[in-house]
């Protein structure tokens, strides 16, 4: 029996609802729809998301781009519309507008004006789709009255279009109360979170100064959006740099730039307002992702390493454009590209490993400042209270200083009598006498035998790993830090109390030792997170 091709129209109601879980968030649905306006050759596009009294959420999106008439608004309110003329164009599968829509509310209109006509409305409501099992388009030459307002204030006596949102179903609906205090703060933390969003992924037009990408002015409820560049250009330092050629499928080849920026540590900005804006976490951290100058996913390591603290400083920047699209698998969203496994090892291996070991040097160079600085501030003063009360319980050898200069000290013990050199020193806080944090230690010791001020005292290096991630994550636990300072008190005081002669090089050896063991032992455990040090 021959091959027969049949039509198959799948169901509208079942279509239109499995399509609104494609996975967009809210930013990047409401990125998604300004794309259109900015292929659209808009130069303003103001933002509007309201809650009004009944906890109604309605979203406008006016532009003063070039506008469509009736047939061109149909073709662009339809699922898989046909592809743009140009290929670069930010607009790229057809179904951004209606998916992106759609995913966080029922009804989605679009009133579009034409450079010599009215302006028309098209309207996708899920509910009447479902209701009649049949693909309509509701059309009409009688926009919504507030929206046509919108698109005249954007784009006064010229084209342009304004994308609503009604029927918002998804955005507060955690909140079984839309009006009340928890929903107003969410919605309002929810803006703000857009503008951020925004402001990164448009930074590129929203700058005058940047001339890679035609420039633009987005305001979001009134406001307008600052650009806001993930690299911090003049504060960072640019470590590593490349354009590197891919071969398509087709035989021609295309190409992609890839620099690697290393921002400052946060007390190396200027003031605290731009080291707040620089946003330092491991969350911002990675790859950016720009094609044809927009932003399409922030802070991704793309599977090649985790998200840790020591990466913090380290930000990428990845630009293609649109002749990369299918060698990248750009999906649906414009937010994800899967890269091969070739031009991942190159990454990996090449590329990053200079730039990932300079970051880490940096954040551990710093780190270890921060964790001097929390101990010396006052990370063992339960510890050296505690010992003080109980010193001369403990009792141990009789020490005097002879030669503070060189550091010579006459200890008398059960053995008799010996001359050591030790560290002699004054307390650097009040107190500080029995327990001294310090920068360092001669062989990279964790601790070693001192005299502070008279007093028997153990000098601990907080350089040491084990520092960094045994006493650093419980500096909130007195009780803890407590315990650890007087174990290793306790074992200088003993040191001490048994050293001779014959056994001065022997205990050194055995705090090298003890020193390089717990080094390794300590390899597996976590950076403590940033808090720990605040």
């Amino acid at each position: 029996m021959p091959e027969t091709a049949i039509a198959v129209i799948p169901d509208p109601g079942r279509t239109t609802e499995g399509l609104r879980d494609t996975g967009y968030s809210f930013e990047t649905s409401v990125a998604d729809l300004i794309d259109n306006s900015i292929a659209a050759d808009a130069t303003v596009v103001d933002v509007r998301v309201q809650l009004d009294f009944r906890g109604e959420v309605r979203l406008s999106i006016a532009d003063n781009g070039c506008g469509m008439d009736r047939d061109e608004l149909v073709q662009a309110m339809t699922y898989g519309s046909p592809q743009r003329p140009d290929p670069a164009s930010l607009g790229k599968f057809g179904l951004g507008l209606k998916t992106a829509s759609t995913a966080w509310c029922r009804r989605l209109s679009v009133i579009s004006r034409p450079p010599d006509g009215p302006a028309t409305m098209a309207t996708w409501d899920l509910d009447f789709v479902a209701e009649q099992s049949e693909w309509l388009l509701q059309v009409s030459d009688e926009p919504d009255q507030e929206a046509a307002e919108h698109l005249n204030q954007t784009a006064p006596e010229r084209a342009g279009t304004v994308v609503l949102w009604t029927r918002v179903d998804r955005l507060l609906r955690n909140y079984s109360n839309p009006t009340g205090s928890h929903a107003k703060r969410a919605f309002k933390s929810r803006c703000e979170t857009l503008g951020q969003h925004l402001a990164m992924t448009f930074q590129r037009f929203l700058d005058p100064k940047d001339q890679r990408a035609p420039n633009i002015r987005i305001r979001l409820n009134g406001a307008p959006l600052s650009p806001w560049d993930p690299f911090l250009k003049g504060l960072s330092e640019l470590v590593a740099d490349a354009t590197k050629e891919v071969e398509l499928e087709n035989g021609t080849r295309a190409q992609f730039t890839i620099r690697a920026y290393i921002i400052p540590r946060r007390e190396e900005f200027p003031d605290d307002e731009q080291a707040d804006a620089a946003r330092i976490s491991p969350d911002m951290q990675g790859i950016y992702i720009y094609r044809e100058q927009r932003l399409i996913h922030a802070g991704t390591w793309l599977g090649m390493f985790r998200k840790e603290p020591h990466s913090n400083l380290l930000r990428i920047e990845f630009s293609f454009d649109h002749h990369l699209d299918s060698a990248l698998q750009l999906d649906i969203r414009k937010s994800q590209i899967v890269l091969d496994d070739t031009l991942l090892r190159w990454l990996r291996e090449q590329f990053l490993t200079a730039p990932r070991r300079e970051a880490d040097r940096r954040y551990r160079k710093g780190r270890a400042s921060d964790i001097s600085r929390k101990g010396k501030k006052g990370g063992h003063q339960e510890s050296n209270r505690a010992i003080a009360n109980k010193e001369s319980q403990v009792g141990g050898p009789k020490v005097s200083v002879t030669n503070p200069a060189t550091g010579e000290v006459e200890v008398t013990n059960r053995q008799g009598t010996v001359t050591l050199k030790l560290p002699v020193g004054s307390a650097e806080a009040p107190g500080q006498v029995h327990v001294q944090p310090v920068d360092d230690i001669t062989d990279g010791l964790l601790f070693e035998p001192a005299i502070i001020e008279m007093h028997k005292a153990v000098r601990i290096n907080t350089n040491h790993p084990y520092y960094h991630k045994v006493y650093i994550p419980n500096f909130n636990d007195s009780v803890t830090v407590q315990g650890l300072d007087s174990l290793l008190w306790g074992l200088c005081v003993a040191e001490l109390s048994a050293t001779s002669d014959d056994t001065i090089e022997l205990f050194g050896d055995v705090r090298y030792e003890v020193s390089r063991i717990l080094r390794k032992l300590v390899e597996g455990l976590p950076d403590p997170p940033d808090s720990d040090l605040e």
